[in-house]
């Protein structure tokens, strides 16, 4: 009886952990669809063109300091459409890329970052993140945008055709 009571608190501890530990991936490599927000913590990168079908939530979350994201050339393209990328109006939270209370992070070009329904990276009270050579494109909101933080560095970035006529966003 003390056997199966083991085996029991044993097997929902590990279901636990598993549950737990579902929305953060350590990948180093990263291509595909991705359908849930993935939380990076260790230095990544893409190796092939990302499409993000992630509804009110980033498609990629910086979940620790000190990590790089290189881009390698690829392209991460969200929801909003091509033409006209805030039909509908913007959807919060749906950034590309976001870094959140964050240090020493670098998301490394070149590459493209276009088509999502909120901003296309978002920085949130992060200190000394670098965003550099990246493209952003047809962004709902800004292409890139830091709210709050110190000591960010944005260098070659290019930004085209974000944000919204109504709106006070746009750009970098």
């Amino acid at each position: 009886m003390n056997r199966l009571k083991t085996f029991a608190r044993l097997t929902s501890f590990l279901l636990a952990l598993v549950v737990v530990c579902a929305g953060i991936a350590q990948a180093a490599k990263i291509s595909g669809t991705i359908s849930t927000t993935m939380t990076i913590t260790e230095d990544s990168e893409l190796v092939d063109d990302v499409t993000c079908t992630v509804t009110g939530a980033p498609c990629i979350a910086i979940g620790a300091s000190h990590i790089t994201l290189g881009l390698n050339g690829f392209t991460m393209t969200g929801q909003a459409d091509s033409q006209t990328p805030c039909n509908g109006g913007p959807v919060a939270g749906e950034s590309g890329i976001m870094a959140s209370k964050q240090t020493g992070v670098t998301i490394q070009g070149p590459g493209l970052v276009r088509q999502f329904r909120f901003h296309g990276i978002r920085l949130f009270n992060t200190t000394g993140v670098r965003v550099v050579g990246v493209t952003t494109s047809t962004n709902c909101m800004s292409g890139i945008i830091l709210n709050g933080g110190l000591g960010n560095e944005l260098e070659g970035n290019v930004s085209v055709r974000n944000g919204i006529t109504t709106g006070g966003c746009g750009g970098i």
